[in-house]
């Protein structure tokens, strides 16, 4: 498979992707979506400090931090930070620049969070164990690590068809390129812009099962204790489209 080059500085994740992160009219930015979020992660941090891989925009942090969360983050994108910067609250805000799968940042928290898909930025395995890793280093003794990212299904793919279509309408067209020996996707984004004109925008990432995902954990000494298909603790199964997953540090 062909991966994309980096567009600048801040990989994927430029400012023509946080000018649009915020997008009012994106479901995922609604309160409906992000308020059952905050709830569990509230709950979940027990009153401790949280820290957030990728923090991007405080889409979560800030709302979390509004709960009365102590929320620290890291983050890769300058494009991304800046926008949190610039929000209420986002200039006080404590957040370190770096990878998630290898930055430290001082101190013990009782929760760290890592939503939206965003652990499949890691694009191998080496990556997104490390990324394990670095969250059991930030732990305190019996703090938890939370992933929410899609459950993948590539058998359900046509045999020998590489492309999947997740979304089509007049404005966008989302198509998935698969290549299942690496586990690797190519998510190619065509999207009709406010000049009239199509943009495409394509950008990798490496799905795993739940189950290597567990594996990963238990090398980082984690334990699986919760896995849900969605924020409301719905129940997963192996047809769930997404999971939230919990692990715990060991005592």
């Amino acid at each position: 498979m062909d991966v994309p080059s980096p567009p600048d500085a801040d990989g994927y994740f430029g400012e023509d992707v946080a000018s649009r992160y915020d997008d009012p009219d994106d479901p995922s930015n609604s309160p409906v979506a992000i308020e059952p979020m905050v709830d569990l992660l509230a709950e979940l941090a027990r009153g401790g400090p949280a820290l957030e891989f990728a923090i991007g925009t405080g889409r979560i942090g800030l709302p979390l931090a509004a709960r009365g969360v102590e929320v620290h983050g890291i983050e890769l994108s300058g494009a991304m930070l800046a926008r949190l910067r610039a929000k209420p609250g986002g200039e006080s805000l404590p957040v370190t620049v770096g990878d998630m799968s290898t930055t430290r940042v001082p101190g013990e928290f009782t929760l760290v969070y890592l939503v939206f898909n965003t652990i499949e930025n890691l694009t191998s395995r080496a990556g997104q164990a490390a990324c394990f890793v670095n969250a059991a280093a930030h732990l305190a003794p019996a703090g938890t690590f939370l992933v929410e990212v899609e459950n993948p299904r590539p058998e359900d793919l046509p045999l020998g068809e590489r492309y999947r279509v997740f979304d089509a309408s007049t404005t966008h067209w989302g198509i998935d390129e698969y290549d299942i020996p690496s586990q690797r996707t190519v998510s190619h984004h065509f999207s009709l812009a406010a000049d009239g004109h199509w943009r495409l925008e394509s950008t990798p990432f490496r799905y795993a099962p739940p189950e290597e995902l567990d594996v990963m954990a238990g090398e980082a000494r984690l334990r699986l204790v919760e896995r849900w298909a969605g924020w409301r603790r719905e129940p997963f199964t192996a047809t769930s489209p997404t999971h939230v997953s919990v692990w715990e540090k060991e005592a």
